[in-house]
């Protein structure tokens, strides 16, 4: 609890910062270079958020409902980025093109910044997770976690990094890249692309929690098996229809796509969280997940731009995204998960 207050915190201080910063005009090169310090300490904050509150949601759910609980830190992903669109889409709409370069990009950093306030308030009043508490009252607290994570826990950590290949390679991709893939290879108008892509992040975020429950009834692997495996047989013939410039089989395309997505994301959380017994879980969650998300998810419009220019083949994105399905669908059938359980002790 206390690590997840200070990380809304020290993402809440820089956020503010960003929107409180001089212009270059005013101070030179001291503009740009609390500009990077802000968004340094943002990325920090980052590392351990997200992680650190999916741990919290599984922790603290029934042993029937982890996958259901824990997917509400995906779908509090989708909605965030929604919402950063949405306000940046009404700040743009209300202004002027040279009052919104002037002063009105700042308005969405301050806003962000006094509400993550409210979310530090929240946090210091809710209580630890049980487990947490059994450990600690129980004297089992590690002293240097992250240390026990590499000497100890070597394949849980290879395991979550795996696993993230394709929850950020599908996302980056998906989502992220593909608006300007979209525009590029095809003649579709950038307003239809965006819209489009503002439909199926929000069908993501409302399917999430709902594969979330499903896991819970199932289990978590068959979910996770459904969303690799589909991903790697269908990316191509889905890109064949997204690059086809019929409008219908475009929609019909990124629907599938997200709804397999969706899968993979749902119980993707409490599959991860039960790698690591509670005094390691935080810390090797954090490590697996950002050293993946690293590697392949914030690289991923890279290499796909890259496999484009080198192959010559538009298509050339959706066999890597084929590949990192692969890659994540091997790492699933290593997983011992059979369904709802009690988190590891």
């Amino acid at each position: 609890r206390n690590a997840l207050a200070w990380s809304i915190l020290l993402m809440a201080i820089p956020t503010c910062l960003v929107g409180l910063l001089p212009t270059y005009d005013t101070v030179g090169a001291l503009a740009p270079i609390a500009l990077t310090l802000c968004r340094f300490l943002q990325g920090l904050s980052v590392g351990g958020e997200f992680t650190g509150s999916a741990t919290f949601l599984v922790e603290h759910a029934a042993a029937s409902q982890r996958g259901y609980v824990g997917s509400w830190a995906g779908f509090s992903a989708q909605i965030g980025a929604l919402l950063g669109s949405g306000v940046g889409a009404l700040i743009a709409s209300s202004l002027t093109e040279e009052a919104l370069h002037e002063w009105g990009w700042r308005i969405p950093f301050v806003m962000g910044g006094l509400i993550a306030v409210v979310g530090w308030y929240v946090r210091t009043r809710v209580p630890e997770s049980p487990a947490f508490e059994s450990i600690r009252r129980a004297g089992g607290l590690a002293s240097a976690p992250v240390r026990d994570v590499f000497t100890s826990h070597r394949l849980a950590v290879a395991q979550v990094i795996g696993l993230v290949w394709l929850h950020g390679v599908a996302f980056y991709l998906l989502y992220v890249y593909l608006t300007t893939y979209l525009v590029t290879v095809t003649t579709v108008p950038l307003a239809t692309v965006l819209s489009l892509n503002t439909v199926c992040m929000t069908l993501l975020a409302l399917s999430i929690p709902l594969m979330g429950a499903w896991s819970d009834r199932i289990g978590q692997t068959p979910l996770l098996i459904t969303g690799s495996a589909g991903l790697a047989l269908l990316s191509y013939p889905s890109f064949l229809w997204l690059t086809s410039n019929h409008l219908p089989r475009m929609i019909a395309a990124q629907v599938l796509l997200t709804l397999l997505v969706a899968c993979y994301m749902g119980p993707f959380f409490a599959a991860i969280t039960d790698l690591f017994p509670t005094p390691q879980r935080y810390s090797g969650l954090s490590v697996g997940y950002n050293i993946g998300a690293a590697l392949f998810g914030g690289t991923a419009p890279l290499i796909a731009t890259l496999l484009i220019e080198w192959s010559g083949d538009v298509l050339a994105p959706a066999f890597y995204l084929s590949f990192c399905a692969t890659v994540s669908l091997a790492v699933t059938l290593t997983l011992r998960i059979r369904g709802p359980s009690p988190p590891a002790p």
